[in-house]
């Protein structure tokens, strides 16, 4: 099965495999079942990267090479994978009842031998309530795919199939404290719109790193190269810390995401950092931030968020951390584009007054594998005239996308590449990107470039559908008097049937004796 929009629905076999995959975690809950599966993935990537530079050298022993040698690996970017841990002997202890100490064995192994990994992989496959036999034939069937060769590498499989059992997770356990798994297609707009050529990249909400991977997609697709940014960031949930760092490692991605998991407003490990990007989407609604320990935080300069909701923190320690001329793009609930509570109104105001909102964007629903809540971009500038772009002091562009996307299934919606690709042309041909051939124009039902006075006539209410107007109704050529004359013929028509219905009906339950 392909997937038409490329955004992140069934791409071939993740599809078949997760099914197999899932078929045998029986009755383990899916957050635990999810590093014991993408912990033997990427377990399966580094020792096919390893056989396959092994292989090489075992040919080249003639000329001196030895296969054994540790920096051979290091030298290619390949992480060494001691005897221990090959997939060899895996497959070989399979069907063994000692499997679970095998594969803990296994990673504790490569954890030893590549810093970089200490404290990441997963180590309960020994655990009692993993059945080994599932465990060994789960082993076989991750075994029947190439992961981390030269080929499988460049079409990035590892990449899709991880991805594709974040999001499937994600749909499994559903809602976690306000933490949502970000649909690639949201991810692939947020980054397709600020696109970060060169730069600090800052996640302070990062997850499982999806925002870093699409950045050095894009960077690559756009002919630079993974290096032209710089990756930071930071997760408050240790399991998650631990996926994010394994899926920056299977793409050869250096990002620093501190020495441990830590909460990005009570203990921030780049406390001098300036992001020229910032690309996030925090925790929703966050209730539980602790936010009456941070009263006098020197981030709160536009207000003191309320302790009962995190949003207004977050867009406050991201702009904080902006350099003079950054960029952030944020996924928010929508209820922060209007909300008066406890004082959020009259932060919105103040960032609205000192111009630092350059672009909103309303999505269409049903974009999130795990909840209903409708969520919005915004778009912020430390810099409207900084040179970068064309001056655009005291103007916000609003973009409403809730008519876009495609159904997936059911309940899941998916913008497109189309999609995609519409509403980043809409903010660069706006903003006016040196390579924008798209020319910006007013599209009522769908973009208005807006003035500071307009916002304030709106009360500093930031939501699209305010601004950008109904779309304009095609028309069809027939004279009013002439469309008037018609709908007034078909409704009394349409009337004088129903009362011809309604005649008949009574007259059928005075028949039976049910007319009253």
């Amino acid at each position: 099965m392909t997937n038409h929009t490329n955004n992140g629905a069934n791409l071939g076999f993740e599809s078949e495999l997760w099914r197999a995959a899932d078929a045998m975690r029986s009755n383990m809950d899916a957050a635990e079942y999810k590093h014991v599966v993408l912990g033997l993935i990427f377990l399966k990537y580094i020792s096919d990267a390893f056989e396959e530079q092994h292989a090489k050298l075992e040919a080249d022993r003639a000329k001196g090479a030895d296969p054994e040698d540790r920096d051979e690996y290091i030298a290619k970017n390949i992480f060494w994978v001691p005897k221990e841990a090959r997939w060899s002997n895996l497959k070989a202890n399979a069907k063994q009842p000692t499997i679970g100490k095998v594969v803990d064995d296994a990673m504790l192994a490569i954890e030893r031998d590549n810093p970089s990994l200490k404290g990441v992989l997963p180590k309960d496959y020994a655990h009692p309530r993993l059945d080994k036999q599932r465990l060994g034939q789960l082993i076989d069937m991750v075994g029947n795919i190439g992961l981390g060769d030269k080929a499988n590498r460049s079409k990035d499989i590892l990449g899709r199939v991880y991805e594709y059992f974040l999001s499937q997770f994600a749909s499994a356990e559903g809602k976690k404290g306000g933490q949502f798994y970000t649909p690639r297609c949201v991810v692939s707009l947020l980054v397709e719109m600020l696109a970060p050529y060169k730069g600090r990249v800052y996640d302070p909400a990062c997850g499982s790193g999806g925002m870093f991977v699409q950045s050095e997609k894009f960077v690559e697709a756009h002919g630079g190269k993974i290096g032209d940014i710089s990756i930071y960031g930071q997760e408050s949930n240790h399991t998650t810390w631990r996926l994010a760092k394994m899926n920056l490692a299977i793409r050869g991605i250096d990002g620093n995401l501190g020495k441990e998991h830590a909460d990005s407003f009570h203990r921030d490990l780049h406390p001098d950092l300036k992001a020229d990007y910032v690309l996030a989407n925090p925790p929703f609604n966050d209730s539980d931030w602790r936010g009456e320990l941070l009263k006098e935080d020197k981030r709160w300069q536009f207000g003191t968020p309320p302790a009962g909701n995190a949003n207004f923190a977050w867009v406050q320690h991201f702009i904080y951390h902006l350099a003079p001329t950054g960029l952030a793009g944020f996924v928010l609930a929508n209820g922060s584009m209007s909300s008066n509570q406890s004082g959020e109104g009259e932060i919105r105001k103040n960032i609205i007054e000192a111009d630092l909102v350059d672009c909103m964007v309303s999505l269409p629903g049903q974009l999130f594998y795990s909840t209903q809540i409708p969520v919005c971009l915004w778009f912020l500038t430390r810099n409207k005239s900084n040179g970068r772009f064309r001056k655009r002091t005291g103007e916000t562009l609003f973009i409403d996308a809730r008519k876009l996307g495609t159904m997936i299934d059911r309940v899941h919606r998916e913008l497109t590449d189309d999609d995609v690709r519409k509403i980043a042309d809409t903010y660069h041909a706006w903003r006016g990107d040196k390579n924008c051939k798209v020319k910006y124009e007013d599209v009522p039902g769908f973009c208005k470039s807006a003035t500071l006075d307009d916002i304030r006539h709106h009360g500093h209410i930031l939501t699209p559908g305010r601004y950008v107007g109904a779309a304009e109704v095609e028309d069809d050529g027939e004279p009013f008097e002439d469309k008037m004359a018609r709908l007034t013929t078909a409704l009394r028509e349409q009337t004088e049937k129903s009362e011809k219905l309604d005649t008949i009906i009574w007259a059928n339950l005075e028949d039976i004796g049910y007319a009253g």
